[in-house]
């Protein structure tokens, strides 16, 4: 059938991520190996191909099946059926349910089954406080665990012991801590999301079944990947709240690490690393990079570095990691340049401008915009048209989406008239940054003007960085290379752009990011 998967005899419901998949199931599993829980529906921890045979979807010759996902529930029974005991299982967060697929009539069934589930809604009130978790440390926390050669098999169940044991103390609940797992060997594998479970018991439970993989310690592939990856909305990470990742080595990494370290940094995410059996002096020619700790971390400052001498009666570094863990405010990394500035956009409404150029100055700013996350917590954009007079066209505080900045920018009128750029600068400082000064985030202002200014631009420039605004100029046309310097900040080289057409601001916008970015990093170091 069409656009189906091919997955193993071991593939889990929690292992597919769509809500209704249609998958290939392989011939000749052996039956005795089948975890499924559950009859009808089955929790998700099940085999999807055991599952497929318990319910003769398929037989062990292997074929087509459609998995849909379901909510989780209580008392999944244990049921003997085609050669395939299941299991019992009193609880758990999701659920599928297998049919044939292209076939309605079977699927009509699949659904009369599911909506036959005992109502879960009907819980006792009391333990709602155990559900909601350790409300002071709030976290969303990656595990990245070695799944290398050099572990092997009896350390790495005790490293899943290990962690385990820190993800129970955490007090992870809906809304505490919450984690997933990622395992690093040759190819990182992602075990399971933020948004999968929200209860201790259900995560030591996944961590237990997960399985040792074996292959290169390609610790630098799997950061990289887990940045990237697994902290999207959709998997469940949440706005505001500090992303963690914890990396477990043991011994030391195959592949370099430094990049995915500044990856990481870029995405907002605090990295730290527990290193276990550091490389022994002999071990050292063998190191790619014998710094690659301070290089992964978040801060090279000791509080994201972590050693245990083996993984032998590791209980009493449970604690110490996760008092780190949940320490929210030396968690440096979460402000990014991305989620933590504000910009404001000085635009010259002049009548040298004219409207379609004024249109590509709207587009250029709409640009810059669009790389930030903007949000009520996040980043916030403000944008000032002015002539001889100003006109504030929305402030900090209007607008606390993209979709709706960027649509404010488009709605922007063309005003037409001279060229006061000094009093705009002090406009703009006093009434658009003035109510944010004490705020969070840190201020920038982008003048963008097509020529020479009535006005002194000198002294409102450094009045404007005085108050803590760093300012880009961006002129084009017959903009004055005296003024743009004058209004830059320092380094002035570095903070001023200047095109003759206005077609050529498009270019300018990668290297406009990247000076805010680098103007956020100097000012945490």
């Amino acid at each position: 059938s069409l656009g189906s998967t091919a997955i193993t005899c071991f593939t889990r419901g929690l292992d597919l991520t769509k809500e209704t998949e249609d998958v290939l199931c392989p011939a000749n599993c052996p039956l005795w190996q089948f975890y499924v829980f559950g009859d009808g529906v089955y929790a998700s921890l099940s085999s999807v191909c055991g599952a497929a045979i318990h319910r003769g979807v398929i037989t062990n010759a292997g074929g087509a099946v459609r998995v849909q996902t379901l909510p989780g529930q209580e008392n999944y029974p244990a049921v003997n059926a085609n050669g395939i005991q299941s299991q019992v299982l009193t609880r758990w967060a999701s659920s599928f349910s297998v049919t044939r697929t292209k076939t309605t009539a079977l699927e009509a069934v699949g659904r009369a089954v599911s909506t036959a589930r005992p109502a879960t809604g009907k819980r006792p009130k009391k333990p709602l406080d155990k559900k909601a978790g350790n409300k002071d440390c709030k976290a969303d926390i990656a595990f990245l665990i070695d799944g290398s050669y050099n572990i092997g098999q009896r350390r790495f169940n005790l490293q899943k012991n290990f962690v385990g044991k820190v993800a129970v103390m955490l007090g992870i609940g809906t809304e505490g801590p919450h984690v997933g797992v990622v395992q690093a060997s040759e190819h990182p594998k992602i075990e399971f999301y933020l948004k999968n479970f929200t209860a201790a018991k259900e995560v030591l439970f996944a961590i237990k079944e997960i399985g040792y993989r074996g292959g290169n310690s390609n610790t630098g592939k799997a950061l990289k990947h887990t940045a990237q990856k697994f902290f999207s909305l959709e998997n469940g990470a949440r706005k505001g709240i500090p992303k963690i990742i914890v990396v477990f080595l043991d011994g030391w990494p195959s592949d370099d690490i430094e990049e995915a370290g500044i990856v990481a940094r870029e995405f907002g995410v605090n990295v730290f690393i527990v290193s276990v059996a550091k490389p022994t002096t002999e071990e050292l020619g063998m190191v790619q990079d014998i710094g690659f700790v301070d290089k992964a971390v978040c801060r090279n400052n000791g509080f994201f570095s972590y050693q245990m001498p083996t993984w032998f009666g590791t209980t009493k570094y449970v604690k110490p990691l996760v008092q780190k863990l949940c320490s929210h405010e030396q968690m440096l990394c979460s402000k990014t340049c991305y989620n933590s500035i504000n910009i404001g956009f000085l635009i010259d409404g002049s009548s040298s401008v004219g409207d379609s150029n004024f249109r590509l100055m709207l587009e250029f700013i709409s640009n810059i915009a669009k790389a930030f996350e903007i949000s009520d917590i996040g980043s916030k954009i403000a944008a000032v048209q002015f002539t001889y007079d100003q006109r504030t066209e929305f402030s900090f505080t209007d607008y606390t989406t993209k979709e709706k900045v960027l649509s404010a920018i488009r709605n922007i009128r063309y005003m037409s008239g001279g060229t006061a750029t000094g009093d705009a600068i002090s406009f703009t400082t006093r009434n658009v940054f003035g109510p944010v000064k004490d705020g969070p985030n840190k201020n920038f202002l982008i003048v963008l003007t097509d020529g020479q200014s009535y006005d002194d631009v000198r002294g409102p420039a450094a009045a404007a960085q005085k108050a803590g605004i760093t300012v880009f100029s961006v002129g084009v046309a017959w903009a004055p290379l005296d003024d743009l310097k004058d209004m830059a900040s320092e380094p002035r080289e570095s903070h001023t752009f200047f095109t003759r057409e206005f077609t050529g601001l498009e270019q300018m916008v990668p290297d406009i990011i990247r000076g805010i970015c680098k103007d956020f990093l100097d000012s945490k170091q």
